[in-house]
């Protein structure tokens, strides 16, 4: 009954069964880890010798999941044993299950075409598992292919994956790299004030200004420079700034964004902050262009 009722009472009825019924103790291991209890499942699950692909697989996952919280080396290895063991296996390498298992060895190794190949395979039959597309999407992700990427990542529906820096940091560079900086911006609005929010900052400040983003590369600059009074974040904004205003000269950039523009050159106390403003007003009374 626990198995079926989404593990309700797991922690009341599967420990006094592990000893006799070798599922409970597996199933006790699953409900750890869907609970963030990954060293309770770690401990349940070291001394047993699979001999099941299920077992085999569910001492992959454990393994993953302590090397990558502990940052071991040793057990991410023993990880990418077990899942090679199945994916390679006669008898499951043609099972959705066996492809799993190599994409997750391929993934561990960070052999991330390889992991596409395997993944690719079996996306007909993933399309609303959550897990799935947060792998695929960072896997896609990682081999350049970001519009594929952010498909299969806004396809993720749960929210505590959604809140989690990695997705939120990815996402946003699938944005970018897509076209889409103001998304991106949209996801650093959102997020509470921390180091994941700097990070995130960061991200989006160099990214924009690479793909020539300037207006979004400014404001991210701009707000790590009020946060982090390093001269180069102000060495960022100032080439963004004046990025925008090429770009708004050559009737690629909206002219009304020369506001923003000066609103955030002056938010800097720098001797060349007078000048550039000169320059954009005088090009602005030129053009016929009011900022205020």
């Amino acid at each position: 009954m626990v198995v079926f009722s989404m593990g309700d009472s797991a922690l009341q009825v599967l420990p006094q069964l592990v000893d006799f019924i070798p599922e409970a103790r597996l199933n006790l291991v699953i409900y750890y880890l869907r609970h963030e209890g990954v060293q309770e499942a770690f401990d349940l699950i070291k001394d047993l010798e699979p001999s099941t692909p299920q077992e085999y697989i569910l001492k992959g996952v454990v393994n993953a999941s302590v090397g990558q919280d502990a940052g071991s080396r040793e057990h991410i290895k023993m990880a990418q044993q077990f899942f090679q063991l199945v994916g390679a296996s006669a008898s499951e390498c043609d099972t959705i299950p066996g492809r799993q298992c190599m994409a997750s060895c391929f993934f561990l190794l960070k052999q991330f075409e390889d992991v596409n190949i395997y993944l690719n395979s079996i996306k007909a039959y993933m399309y609303n598992d959550d897990d799935f597309n947060w792998n695929h999407g960072i896997s896609l992700a990682q081999t350049g292919n970001f519009k594929a990427a952010e498909e299969a990542l806004l396809l993720v529906q749960n929210e505590k994956y959604k809140a989690e820096y990695c997705y939120i940091s990815w996402l946003a560079r699938c944005y970018i790299s897509n076209g889409q900086p103001r998304n991106s911006w949209e996801l650093y609005l959102k997020m509470d004030t921390s180091n994941e929010s700097f990070n995130l900052l960061q991200l989006i400040a160099n990214d924009c200004y690479r793909m020539g983003q300037f207006l979004y590369a400014a404001k991210a600059f701009d707000v790590l420079e009020r946060l982090d009074p390093d001269p180069e974040y102000w060495e960022g904004k100032r080439g963004a700034c004046v990025g925008v205003f090429q770009q708004v000269v050559a009737g690629k950039q909206q002219r009304e964004d020369l506001r923003d523009v000066l609103a955030m050159m002056r938010n800097t106390s720098n001797p060349q902050v007078e000048y550039m403003v000169r320059i954009i007003k005088k090009w602005c009374n030129e053009n016929g262009v009011k900022i205020g």
